[in-house]
């Protein structure tokens, strides 16, 4: 269920009212812990953290580097952590931790998806957004990029 908004202001203006409160308190907790270089668009349907392409032009499909992104899906809302599941390392460590809280964990090949707030560890969510500086997913995307 991708979106057409323009701008994220738009896109949280068409969610019900529940989504909207959910979406908005884990955008929060992303846009305060991202670290500086990325910039939060609309891109691909959902709000996005990128790297923007003056800063790392040299995509495959010539559109920034996408790092998170925050949706709100048909039957779900989902947290798009494309830089943690970049690395194996990355994406055990957060999904141990993940497990560890207690909450229910659902997760699909690079997101992890969730019904309602209560399911979600927002800490975690600001602490894994925390964990990869800008010259690092490019490092981790050039390597992904060679191998291929």
């Amino acid at each position: 269920m991708q979106s057409n908004a323009k701008t994220v202001k738009q896109y949280l203006s068409e969610l019900p009212e529940d989504r909207k409160k959910a979406i908005t308190t884990v955008r929060k907790e992303i846009l305060k812990n991202l670290p500086k270089g990325y910039e939060e668009a609309m891109n691909w349907g959902m709000i996005s953290y990128q790297v923007p392409l003056e800063t790392y032009p040299d995509t495959y499909n010539k559109k920034p580097l996408m790092y998170a992104a925050l949706a709100s899906q048909k039957n779900h809302m989902a947290v798009y952590l494309s830089g943690i599941y970049m690395s194996e390392k990355a994406r055990k460590k957060f999904e141990a931790a993940y497990k560890a809280t207690g909450k229910r964990f659902d997760a699909g090949k690079s997101c992890v998806r969730f019904r309602k707030l209560d399911d979600l560890p927002v800490e975690l969510i600001g602490k894994s957004i925390a964990s990869i500086q800008v010259d690092e997913l490019i490092k981790q995307a050039k390597k992904a990029h060679r191998h291929q």
